[in-house]
């Protein structure tokens, strides 16, 4: 079988599941922000998932791909997933009894002086899906996608259906913070159903670890350990940032003030996810897909030809969110959030470079020279908290969203040179600055054309612009429209 039409399959059913499910939470904005009338209250929200997203990191600790790079050269698969699960399984109970005892400590620390509560139940959460994330990614190894997406489809309708029912017939707006406690106790319940679904791999384990084996294993993963961390500060230390920095008692600047910040951010934050939706699709499928490669003599093409179509399809997204955000702003019910719409356009083209730097971090961990990876990402961390810190006190969450684009830009560029250096793959730099030069520049035309009122108009002209970008796309890679219609 083809290996593009395979990846693309596969992408599609992983994609599936984490395109719904992703749209589906994406559909929650509208519900948080219609409860939460103040954006104060949507901020401590967005506050605690970005310590989750940082836990996260942590607690998975790079294993998820030290085991599809060791299952390449190993035959006993199960003694990989063994030392994989058993590593992160200590890891997690260590570190939940931990946060456990000394948890209203932490939330003094965080600002969260009233609520402990949050803290265990942050940490519950994220103790259950990183126990999950190995038999999860075994299913990948395994391309067993159907399964995979069950599990996803499962989990992710119980959280949609308990926040829904939760906020909408339990929530009392004079105290939105057990508001808060519904939507994380919502998260738990659904974070359950995948170690029920995936109880044969926790029963069945034995705790036998090969020191051997394991030391070889960390040795891979803590690079990628520090890699994702250093990440994850580049995509979600602004908002814990905003909070610190913002909170200024002495200034009359409130904590409250400072979270309503946060979410307007945060909201404004999701309408680019469009972007990091379909690379999360695509990147189930693409790191697997990538190891398997490894020894096909064309696997190069291949990247190259991935590369072309990737940059193609998410600038095309980027186009139609940022040109049509006059609707996109109504899944944020609130209008009091709307003042950081500026932001979107910024924020899409970020994960649009992103999307492209994951593409090439390939080169790094093919050749197990994950420190490269390290270091791009540690480089990047430094770079977001200085931009972060020197620029919040004057421009607050503006300073956050020029933070992100410029990063992920930076690290995109390091990236390549660094792979051209010690893993050459001859990238198509024509139709990259071709598809991105003419993305951004429909985009500049369509905010320099007088509208004034006439929404409609404005509506038929930038989506016939974005109709021109995808033609142009099309003829350029040789696609017709015959050919698809037949497909």
């Amino acid at each position: 079988m083809n290996p593009l039409k395979k990846l693309l399959g596969q992408t599609a059913v992983y994609g599936l599941s984490s395109i719904l499910g992703r749209t589906l939470n994406y559909l929650l904005v509208p519900l948080y922000t219609l409860v939460f009338k103040e954006p104060s209250d949507y901020g401590v929200v967005s506050q605690l998932y970005a310590f989750v997203a940082f836990l996260m990191v942590l607690l998975t600790f790079g294993m998820e791909t030290t085991y599809f790079r060791f299952i390449q050269d190993h035959e006993d698969r199960q003694r990989i997933f063994r030392n994989s699960f058993l590593t992160v399984i200590i890891l997690n109970v260590v570190f939940f009894f931990g946060m456990f005892f000394f948890n209203r400590g932490i939330a003094d620390l965080l600002l969260f002086n009233d609520h402990p509560e949050y803290i265990i139940l942050m940490c519950a959460i994220v103790v259950i899906d990183a126990s999950s994330s190995l038999p999860l990614a075994k299913l990948r190894a395994e391309e067993n996608a159907r399964k995979f997406a069950i599990i996803q489809f499962s989990s992710i309708g119980v959280n949609i259906l308990l926040n829904v029912i939760l906020l909408l017939l339990f929530f009392d707006k004079d105290d939105p913070s057990k508001g808060v406690i519904y939507i994380l106790a919502a998260n738990l319940v659904s974070s359950l159903v995948k170690p029920i679904m995936l109880r044969k791999d926790f029963i069945q384990i034995t705790f036998k670890i090969d020191p051997v084996l394991l030391k070889q294993m960390l040795v891979y993963a803590i690079p990628i350990v520090i890699a994702g961390f250093a990440g994850i500060i580049n995509e979600t230390i602004d908002r814990i940032m905003l909070k610190q920095m913002l909170y200024d008692p002495a200034n009359g600047v409130t904590a409250k003030m400072a979270d309503a910040q946060i979410g307007i951010y945060s909201a404004c934050y999701k309408l680019a996810m469009l972007v990091t939706i379909l690379l999360q699709a695509y990147r189930y499928a693409a790191e697997p897909f990538f190891f398997n490669q490894m020894k096909n003599q064309d696997r190069n093409k291949l990247y190259v030809k991935l590369m072309n179509y990737f940059v193609a399809m998410v600038c095309i997204v980027f186009l139609g969110v940022s040109m049509n955000l006059d609707i996109f702003r109504y899944f944020i019910s609130t209008k009091a959030y709307w003042e950081g719409l500026s932001i979107v356009p910024i924020l899409l083209l970020a994960n649009v470079f992103l999307g492209i730097y994951f593409n090439q971090s390939i080169w790094y961990k093919l050749t197990n020279q994950t420190k490269f990876g390290a270091y791009i990402s540690i480089m990047g961390a430094i770079l977001t908290i200085t931009i972060n810190y020197l620029f919040i006190p004057e421009y607050g969450y503006k300073a956050s969203a020029w933070a992100t684009l410029i990063v992920y830009a930076f690290q995109m560029v390091v990236s390549y040179f660094w792979g051209q250096k010690h893993f050459p793959i001859k990238y198509n730099l024509r139709k990259f600055f071709l598809y991105m030069g003419l993305s951004i520049l429909i985009y500049f035309i369509s905010t320099r054309i007088p509208y004034g009122d006439h929404g409609v108009i404005k509506f038929v002209l930038n989506n016939l612009l974005i109709i021109f970008f995808v033609y142009v796309v099309l003829s350029i890679e040789g696609i017709k429209l015959s050919a698809l219609r037949r497909k």
